[in-house]
């Protein structure tokens, strides 16, 4: 450090004389190296003194021992830091040993106020404590698995029901499009008795085999269907419409034009069907059955 001063020392005197000697050479002259080096070997006294030395020699001193009496203040403080925790850690550790004991010293005279005597009281307690408890434990899951158990078997009978109510359906279908392929009648009244013999209560199966019975001119036994079809469904129109057919066929004309206005008022679609279904050749010119099928030819002024 000392070193390093008196260099900066000795910079700075040489920086004075390079200063003066550019004033002796005036504004105009730039100094050069040549005359930089001619200064220093023209020097007649060092830059610096002997007191200057000594000076700065007695600073160094004073500043290292400040630097020193520092550090062992430092390190004195960090000594009663350390022992003053160790200190607190002695005593918190002897006062929590200290209420440790305390506090058993005061259960025990507890148990033995309430009159648990001995340790063989205590343990014998507890362990039917323990027993009581676990037995109501398996009990109460005993229970909880049981309930668990009849909702497993719930849901597995249902799904068995749906799974067969999802078979049952399929076949159905496939019944429905078997009868929809076939043109003999007899074919498609054995494939809606499939559907009836797998749903007994299906009234679309039973107006559809009305209109294959009709088809065999068979009116009466349409009738009967048709009439189980509406004990079912009383609004269903197509069993209406059949039924309606089965009356003209056998010459009851008042019924069958009664059982085709309640088909028509269920859809209008079932007039027009009346107006070409060769069932009602018969009522063409009947007057209650022109009244309700053809009811835009009334209306015209030419009728």
């Amino acid at each position: 450090m000392i070193r390093y001063f008196l260099a900066f020392v000795f910079a700075l005197a040489f920086a004075t004389t390079l200063q003066a000697q550019q004033q002796q050479l005036g504004p105009d002259k730039e100094l050069t190296a040549e005359d930089v080096e001619e200064s220093i070997k023209t020097l007649e006294k060092p830059m610096y003194t002997p007191f200057v030395e000594l000076y700065l020699l007695d600073e160094s001193k004073a500043l290292r021992k400040e630097m020193q009496d520092t550090r062992a203040e430092l390190i004195e403080k960090v000594v009663e830091k350390e022992l003053s925790v160790a200190d607190k850690s002695m005593s918190y550790a002897t006062d929590t040993v200290t209420y440790f004991f305390y506090l058993i010293a005061g259960a025990t005279s507890i148990l033995v106020v309430i009159g648990w005597n001995s340790i063989r009281d205590m343990r014998h307690q507890l362990t039917s404590l323990a027993e009581k408890r676990v037995n109501e434990l398996v009990v109460e899951y005993e229970q909880r698995l049981k309930f668990i158990e009849e909702q497993l078997q719930q849901k597995s009978e249902i799904i068995h029901q749906n799974q067969a109510e999802i078979e049952r359906t399929n076949e159905v279908h496939a019944l429905w499009l078997k009868a929809s392929q076939e043109t003999s009648q007899q074919n498609k009244i054995a494939a809606y008795d499939q559907i009836l013999d797998l749903r007994p209560d299906d009234v679309e199966a039973l107006s559809y085999k009305a209109d294959a019975v009709l088809e065999m001119r068979e009116p009466l036994w349409a009738i009967s269907l048709c009439q189980r079809a509406l004990k079912l469904a009383p609004d269903n129109g197509h069993a209406h419409y059949q039924l309606a057919c089965a009356y003209a066929e056998i010459g009851r004309w008042e019924d069958a034009v009664a059982t085709l206005e309640k088909a028509i008022n269920i859809s209008e679609a079932y007039r027009d069907d009346a107006s070409v279904d060769p069932s009602f050749e018969q009522l063409q010119d009947h007057e209650s059955f022109r009244n309700l099928v053809f009811i835009d030819q009334n209306d015209s002024p030419d009728a």
